[in-house]
């Protein structure tokens, strides 16, 4: 290992590339980090064959167990693609009717990559992956999302000008986009930004209500489900979105 130092935590663990036993255990999709936290202090969980505490760090090559399961997070990452009807609310919070949670009903816990608008429907992404989210999330990856959207009245060439070059809303400027005009009240738009509502809003700036909002696409994720529908990413999809997240 050269000159490099690894420093020790007092039960002997290498700390780097280290995260917090409660964040590893919601990263890799088992549990919330409150619920982790529960099962630390009831003593379930072991670090290498060592009860944990609170606080304590895992490091790549530690082995995880909770009530004697071993936790293998690179077995167990599912990615999920989600027609999302119009009407489900992207929360994991149960307490909420009509949350995304349990509208899939998935055997394992898993949550939303972003938000699709309640009135909104469309592609969404789920995962168990934590590690993922940031860097699909994260805007100066500018990462496209393609959505079709329909509005109340004529679509005209200034207004399909003025919003590829950027709009004012919510004391900001969105960025530069593409706009293409579909039909008369119809056009397609592609985001690398993800404000609050901002295409309703882009819209409501010209003077348009949106009637229906659809995201057809997520980088290389493409909606080919029916409403409500969903399906594992396939092999070729994740290896390129993979690959795009490095770039």
């Amino acid at each position: 290992m050269g000159n490099q130092v690894i420093k020790q935590n007092e039960k002997g663990r290498a700390d780097r590339m280290a995260t917090r036993i409660n964040k590893y255990l919601s990263e890799v999709g088992y549990c919330s980090r409150r619920a982790a936290d529960r099962l630390i202090e009831q003593s379930k969980v072991k670090i290498n064959g060592q009860i944990a505490s609170l606080g304590d760090q895992v490091s790549d090559g530690d082995k995880v167990s909770v009530n004697g399961q071993q936790i293998n997070p690179h077995n167990d990452f599912v990615y999920i693609a989600l027609n999302k009807p119009i009407g489900i609310t992207s929360t994991t919070d149960r307490n909420i009717k009509g949350n995304i949670v349990d509208f899939m009903n998935y055997p394992r816990r898993i949550f939303h990559i972003g938000r699709l608008d309640k009135d909104s429907e469309g592609l969404i992404l789920m995962t168990n992956d934590g590690n993922i989210v940031n860097e699909i999330l994260r805007a100066e990856n500018a990462h496209e999302k393609e959505y079709i959207v329909d509005v109340d009245h004529t679509l005209t060439s200034d207004f399909i000008s003025k919003m590829s070059k950027g709009v004012p809303i919510l004391d900001s400027y969105t960025k530069p986009c593409v706009v293409e005009k579909v039909s008369p009240t119809r056009f397609k738009i592609i985001l690398t930004e993800g404000m609050n509502r901002q295409i309703r809003r882009m819209c409501e700036y010209f003077g348009y209500s949106v009637t229906s909002l659809k995201r057809v696409r997520i980088m290389n994720i493409k909606l080919d489900l029916p409403s409500g529908k969903y399906r594992e990413l396939t092999k070729h999809e994740l290896s390129t979105l993979m690959n795009l997240l490095k770039k």
